[in-house]
């Protein structure tokens, strides 16, 4: 029997997405809605003629409601440890928690049928990231249900959503400990060993998305001079170092970022004087070095564009950017570039980067079309879901 919930009505013709497990229900499908449903509620959504279609968290905004399930059912800490339970049992068919690896997304969002929610593990730490106002004050039940998850471990669950939730939703959050606390930051994937900064750093901490694209770059790093633009944490250089490059330049804008860049080569390369690290401007860095200084360039911009508003912008962005590292790489060289903005999506950024290659007259075969990794996943009904784009371009 499900606890009874305030409700929304669509409008006639409405729910036809719905039907289909799309799982957002947009405001201008909404005819009617019971008085005082607040930011964040559960509500169940109905049919013009009154039909359930499923429950879900509301909110304010183009995307009134996110659709948790589309059975009648409380949700509850048995949900949660249920989807949590679900999402675990796929990575560990990835074979994702090894003892050479203890760092992989356990929650994608829309991807494992948590909207609103992303939960990064990291050993014995899961970093629970809210999206909309309902994981927000579901929080302290998702981190409960989180330390019941059989084969899961967890110790500690730390809460990370000030710059997640919708701003005006007015929720104030504050980044704390749920459970547990700070022990170590040093996790481990694929081998390799990385301090992770989920209490200052972007995102969760690590950008685990880039995974088994790292581990493709490592196959193609020996013997080659290695430039690693936006390098955040240096993911992609110590792959390379371990990959045998002969030299790898790691840039990022932020001091902070190049700190913990040679931290994380220190730990995995002890005095290798391979790797040197810059704190500059990406652009400026390409635009001032010397033609043919390397022949492996990894360009992982942050979201060049957050909003459908920001997509002209963001395409000359990948143009230019891609253009510089096309007319500098060297001859024979390999070009990995990424585009983590959902807004764009993979035909525009594909055209841009094939503009880019044009406007530095170089000739240009894609090697590798490269996506997110399989802990995240997209839903099948839900396309949107998929946001990280890349190519792997040989440059003659």
């Amino acid at each position: 029997m499900m606890s009874e919930m305030k409700q929304i009505t669509l409008k006639r013709g409405k729910d036809e997405s719905l039907r289909r497990f799309h799982p957002w229900v947009f405001s201008g499908a909404i005819a009617s809605k019971d008085d005082a449903i607040e930011e964040g509620d559960l509500v169940t959504v109905a049919a013009a003629d009154g039909t359930f279609i499923g429950v879900g968290h509301y909110q304010i905004g183009s995307i009134a409601v996110r659709i948790l399930s589309f059975e009648k059912r409380d949700i509850y800490l048995d949900f949660y440890r249920q989807r949590l339970t679900a999402a675990l049992s796929v990575r560990q068919a990835l074979r994702l928690s090894r003892d050479d690896n203890n760092a992989f997304r356990l929650v994608h969002g829309e991807g494992d049928f948590l909207p609103g929610l992303v939960v990064d593990i990291y050993g014995d730490t899961a970093v629970l990231q809210a999206h909309s106002p309902g994981m927000h004050f579901q929080r302290d039940l998702i981190a409960q249900a989180l330390t019941q998850v059989e084969g899961l471990d967890i110790a500690n669950v730390y809460y990370k959503s000030e710059t997640t939730l919708p701003y005006k939703a007015a929720l104030d959050p504050v980044n704390q400990y749920l459970i547990g606390s700070y022990s170590t930051n040093i996790a481990m994937e694929n081998g390799l060993r990385f301090h992770v900064d989920w209490l200052k750093g972007q995102k969760t901490g690590f950008f685990v998305d880039q995974r088994e694209n790292r581990r493709l770059l490592e196959h193609y790093s020996a013997g080659r001079r290695v430039l690693n633009m936006f390098c955040y944490t240096g993911g992609f250089s110590f792959y390379a170092m371990r990959g045998g490059a002969t030299l790898v330049h790691s840039v990022d804008s932020s001091a902070k970022a190049i700190q913990l860049t040679n931290d994380n080569v220190e730990l995995n390369f002890p005095g290798d004087t391979r790797h040197e690290a810059f704190a500059q401007d990406a652009f400026k860095f390409l635009d001032a070095m010397r033609q043919d200084s390397y022949d492996l360039i990894i360009l992982d911009p942050p979201a060049f564009a957050k909003h459908k508003s920001a997509l002209q912008n963001a395409l000359r962005g990948y143009r230019t950017i891609n253009a510089k590292a096309f007319s500098k790489i060297a001859p024979g060289g390999i070009l990995f570039t990424f585009s983590c903005s959902q807004a764009v999506n993979k035909d525009q950024f594909r055209l841009a980067v094939f503009t880019a290659a044009a406007m530095a007259r170089r000739r240009v075969r894609i090697l590798h079309q490269l996506t997110q990794p399989a802990d995240h996943p997209i839903n099948i009904y839900h396309p949107e879901g998929e946001y990280l784009k890349g190519l792997v371009l040989y440059v003659e």
